[in-house]
């Protein structure tokens, strides 16, 4: 018996782990393993476990239909798999086990383990590249290091691309009569872990629904991602990200579909689709690093020297922020955008990231967690990549000149205010002219239901560049 284990890489399509394990005739089963104490200690946003659990539920499915079973199981911590897992190879009769690497500390532990585990009992482990368009390690500069900054990367990691190319594999065929499938939500250990087992109707899942979107923007928002990515009130990114993290599409298939779309692989930024490519390379740039600096997944700065930045842990300001009590307009509809849908634009989680770590100076690993509790496509690898970014202690940052100004940013990309007033209802009523700054406006109305802004930019900005300069010192 082969058994595949499934992690987040919840699809039939381009799963390698899988395509392998199918191979021949041996009997084959799939697993997924729910471990909801592991999950709040990673700070896992409870939609995000619901958003998963649910495509799980689909995979179980879609696997039942094809003759695999999957089997599913509680086990609390990644500590507690390796015996589990042991176990059930044994019960089974499992003599391979197939899965996609994991990238992050925890995980490469948990499997590291599992290995051991299974070797003793004479199962062996076969690990595949699920994640990455090519594999962690395979990009690295003239003397086998890991680039330390974007551009040079993206240009290795094009090159390589063109020389070795990639290969997307197929979902597997029936490999016997289809199986009974019982829901998740009838299963009552499953409710008890994790509660009300709901999807939120903005985010179907389904690896069908995935290709529709990447298909929708490929047609219709791709050539124009350049002019228009940036615009949070605009429908012009591919809103991919939760079905990345969850691995219900692949990487792979975005860059195949990209390609077969304009005929042609974008090298430069002269080429249409190019900058959505690039994307996708920061994307992999991040989960590179995290496999090689495994530290970054260990609360640690990017720049070692950084940790040394005299942070603040302020709880008063800190909760303004994450309410969306900042008094500046464009930060405060971001937080209450992610708060009330799971999701934020990625142009606004630069501004808000750089306003809490640059205009009110508090930890970036404070900033970090909470987009994990709330995010529905919460992933470290990007989520540290971004943190860190906007903090000044990460790859590819430039802390002296990367501190946004938030009126200003506002006024760039959302000129007219539509993605404010949607969010800071307070604002609603308020002229176009005035959105961006609007107290003058509310006094004159004689209205305080807007809180007046938290700190002065101009005078933060300075503090911010200070702390740094304070390093050199």
């Amino acid at each position: 018996m082969k058994l595949v284990w499934f992690r987040n890489d919840l699809r039939l399509a381009d799963n390698p782990a899988l395509r392998h394990a199918c191979a021949g005739d041996e009997p084959v089963a799939a697993l997924f393993i729910i471990s909801p104490t592991q999950w709040r200690q990673h700070k896992m946003a409870p939609i995000r476990q619901r958003f998963m659990l649910a495509q799980v539920d689909e995979l179980g499915r879609e696997l039942a239909a094809l003759g695999i079973p999957l089997h599913l199981l509680r086990v609390e911590t990644f500590t507690e798999v390796p015996a589990v897992l042991a176990n059930l190879c044994r019960e089974q009769g499992v003599t391979q086990l197939y899965a996609n690497q994991a990238i992050e500390i925890d995980e490469l532990r948990r499997d590291h383990a599992v290995s051991a585990a299974l070797a003793e009992q004479a199962v062996s482990c076969h690990w595949f590249n699920g994640c990455c368009v090519l594999p962690p390690g395979r990009v690295l500069t003239g003397s086998g290091e890991m680039f330390k900054v974007f551009t040079p990367f993206s240009r290795a990691w094009l090159k390589s691309l063109d020389e070795e190319g990639f290969v997307i594999h197929r979902a597997p065929t029936p490999r016997g009569e289809p199986l009974p499938w019982q829901p998740l939500a009838e299963r009552a250990w499953v409710d008890e872990a994790l509660g009300e087992l709901t999807v939120d109707p903005r985010w179907p899942v389904g690896e069908a629904e995935a290709l529709r979107r990447l298909n929708i923007f490929l047609e219709q928002a791709v050539l124009d991602y350049g002019e228009t990515r940036d615009f949070p009130a605009i429908a012009g990114t591919s809103v991919l990200s939760p079905y990345l993290a969850a691995g219900i599409i692949s990487p792979r298939q975005c860059v195949a579909a990209l390609q077969q779309r304009l005929g042609y692989r974008p090298q430069s930024k002269a080429q249409p689709g190019f900058v959505w490519l690039n994307e996708l390379v920061w994307r992999e740039f991040y989960r590179h690093l995290l496999v090689l600096i495994p530290t970054l997944s260990m609360n640690h700065p990017f720049k070692p020297e950084t940790a040394a930045l005299p942070w603040s842990w302020d709880p008063d300001a800190f909760a303004a922020w994450s309410e969306g009590r900042t008094g500046y307009p464009i930060v405060d509809a971001a937080m209450r955008c992610l708060n009330a849908t799971g999701w934020m634009h990625n142009r606004l989680r630069m501004i808000v990231a750089s306003f809490l770590t640059k205009d009110l100076h508090i930890h970036w690993r404070l900033g970090e967690d909470y987009f994990m509790s709330r995010l529905i496509d919460g992933d470290l690898a990007a989520n540290n990549g971004g943190w860190q970014w906007a903090a000044g202690t990460g790859a590819d940052a430039a802390p002296y000149f990367r501190v946004f100004n938030p009126t200003t940013q506002g006024q760039r990309f959302d000129p007219q205010g539509e993605f404010i007033r949607t969010w800071v209802t307070e604002l609603a009523d308020i002229p176009a002219a005035y959105v961006h700054q609007p107290h003058d406006w509310l006094r004159l109305k004689g209205r305080q239901d807007y809180p007046a802004p938290m700190v002065d930019h101009a005078v933060a900005r300075v503090r911010a560049i200070e702390m740094f300069r304070s390093l050199e010192k």
